[in-house]
C-alpha cells in the first residue's frame, strides 16, 4: 500500500487518544550530498543510542533462514513491485528501484483466534516517493507507527509498544476495528530531517545480533541489527517496553516479546550522541556557608557508554539505571556564576568507531511559577515565582508568550511577586526568566 494513501484510512472507526511519553528518538541524519546510487536519499540515520543505520538496499541473505526459489530471505526489507522493482535485477535508480525502502523496520503480531484478536504492529523509518513510483524529485522519508487490530468487543483498548502507549475507544468491533497509521516527517522532497521528530527510535535490535552476512553484489561483509526473516526477542525501547501488549474489555491482556527487526549498520564514523536536558543549581543558607546542589540530566547511549561531568573537581560519573539512556549526576559544588559545565559521553565500548562528545552546558537556577492569574474585572495580572538560589536571589522578569515585557518581580527572598495592569487582553501564557538563566512558563488562569 502506498504510504500516503494509507494515512487516509487511519481512524475511520476509532480515535487514538494518547501516545505515551515523548522521547528523543533519532539524533541525526545524513546532511548530503545525496547519491543517485541510493535514489538520492539520505544514506543514514543515527539514533540517540549511537547506532547508525544505512538505507537498507543490500541483497545479503540470511544464513539462518534458507531462501526458496523466487523468495530470497533478504536481510533488508526489499519489496518487489511488478513493473517497478524486480529484486532479481540490479538496483538502479529510477529504472529498477523499490518504491518503498527502509532504514529500519520492527514488525510484530499478536493472534488469539479463541478470543477473536488479531494485531499487527509496524514501526519503521521509511524511504518512499510522494507520487508513489520512483521519480527523481519525489523522494521523501518518514517515521511510521502502524497498529491494526481485529477485536470482538466494543470498549477501550490500551496498546503498549516499544515506542509508546496508545488508547483506543472502539464503537464498532470487527476486522480492523483499530486502524491507526501515524507517519511523521513527510515534508518537501529530499528533506529528510522531519523523521527525526517521529516516534521511532532508538532503533530496536535483536538480542541475538548483530548478524554478519556477505553482500553477493559487492562481496563485502555487512552487519545487521536483526534478521527480518525471524521473530526474536529484542531490546532498545526508550521506555524499557520491549514488548507489544494489548489490554481490553473482559480482562483481555495479551502480549508478545518477539518481533522481526531489520536494519543495516553503517560504516560511517559518527560522534557519540548526547542531548542536554537540564543543568540547574540550588543554594540555601547553611550554618557557616551556603549549602549548594547541582543537578545534571543528559540523554546519551546507555551502558557500556560512560558519561562524565568533567568540570567538577574531582570528575564526576553520571549514572544510568534502566538502559533507556537517561543519565543523572548531583554535585555539592557551590558554583561561581555565570558557570558552564563540561559533560563528556563516550560510547566506544559499544560502537568502536564512535568518538567521544563533549558539550558545554550552561548552569542555571531553577525557576518555578506558583501563580499566574489575570482578573477580567480589574485588568490586573498577578505572578508569583521562586528561584532555587535562596542565598543570592537573582532578578526575575515576567514576559508574555509573545515576548512582551510585563515587568520585574519583587521581594526580599527567593519568592517574588508582580502585580500590574495589562489591558484589555490577558496573555495566554507568562514566562518568568531569571538573570541567572533559569525560566518557567505557565498558562495564565483567568478570573472575574
Amino acid at each position: 500500500m502506498h504510504p500516503l494513501l494509507s494515512k487516509t484510512a487511519t481512524a475511520l472507526v476509532v480515535t487514538a487518544l494518547a501516545q505515551g511519553i515523548a522521547q528523543a528518538a533519532l539524533f541525526a541524519v545524513d546532511p548530503g550530498p545525496y547519491l543517485p546510487a541510493i535514489g538520492s536519499f539520505a544514506s543514514w540515520y543515527q539514533d540517540t543510542h549511537g547506532r547508525t543505520l544505512d538505507l537498507c538496499l543490500s541483497k545479503a541473505v540470511s544464513s539462518r533462514v534458507p531462501s526458496a526459489p523466487g523468495a530470497p530471505t533478504y536481510m533488508c526489507s526489499l519489496l518487489p513491485a511488478p513493473g517497478i522493482f524486480d529484486d532479481a535485477q540490479p538496483v538502479v535508480f529510477p529504472s529498477n528501484f523499490p518504491d518503498e525502502a527502509f532504514w529500519f523496520t520492527g514488525d510484530g503480531s499478536i493472534v488469539d483466534a479463541a478470543r477473536g484478536v488479531n494485531l499487527t504492529y509496524v514501526s519503521a523509518v521509511e524511504a518512499a516517493f510522494s507520487g508513489g513510483d520512483p521519480v527523481e524529485g519525489d523522494q521523501i522519508s518518514f517515521a511510521r507507527i502502524r497498529i491494526r487490530v481485529d477485536v470482538p468487543t466494543a470498549g477501550t483498548y490500551v496498546i503498549t509498544h516499544p515506542y509508546g502507549v496508545e488508547v483506543f475507544n472502539v464503537d464498532t468491533p470487527g476486522r480492523r476495528a483499530i486502524n491507526m497509521t501515524r507517519d511523521i516527517g513527510i515534508g518537501a522532497p529530499k528533506t529528510y530531517d522531519g523523521a527525526l521528530k517521529g516516534d521511532v527510535g532508538p532503533f530496536l535490535r535483536s538480542v541475538n545480533g548483530p548478524y554478519t552476512e556477505t553482500n553477493p553484489v559487492t562481496g563485502s561483509a555487512e552487519q545487521f541489527v536483526g534478521d527480518p526473516n525471524l521473530v526474536e526477542a529484542f531490546t532498545g525501547s526508550p521506555f524499557n517496553t520491549n514488548y507489544i501488549r494489548i489490554e481490553g474489555p473482559n480482562g483481555l491482556d495479551l502480549r508478545t516479546t518477539v518481533m522481526a527487526i531489520s536494519g543495516k549498520l553503517s560504516t560511517v564514523v559518527r560522534p557519540t550522541p548526547m542531548i542536554a536536558q537540564r543543568s540547574t543549581y540550588s543554594r540555601t543558607a547553611g550554618a557557616s556557608a551556603p549549602v549548594a546542589q547541582q543537578d545534571v540530566f543528559v540523554l546519551a547511549p546507555p551502558p557500556p557508554a560512560k558519561v562524565t561531568l568533567d568540570s567538577n573537581n574531582p570528575v564526576l560519573n553520571l549514572t544510568e539505571a534502566d538502559t533507556t539512556g537517561s543519565w543523572y549526576a548531583q554535585s555539592a559544588t557551590n558554583p561561581t556564576l555565570p558557570s558552564t559545565l563540561q559533560v563528556t559521553a563516550d560510547n566506544h565500548l559499544a560502537i568502536p568507531s564512535s568518538t567521544p562528545t563533549t558539550l558545554p552546558i550552561p548552569l542555571t537556577d531553577l525557576v518555578v511559577i506558583s501563580r499566574a492569574e489575570y482578573s477580567l474585572s480589574t485588568g490586573q495580572i498577578t505572578v508569583v515565582a521562586s528561584t532555587s538560589d535562596e542565598t543570592s536571589p537573582p532578578v526575575l522578569t515576567a514576559t508574555s508568550a509573545g515576548g512582551a515585557t510585563i515587568g520585574a518581580l519583587s521581594g526580599d527572598g527567593a519568592v517574588k511577586t508582580l502585580s500590574t495592569g495589562i489591558s484589555p487582553i490577558p496573555p495566554a501564557k507568562v514566562q518568568v526568566t531569571s538573570s541567572n538563566g533559569g525560566s518557567d512558563t505557565e498558562e495564565v488562569v483567568i478570573v472575574q
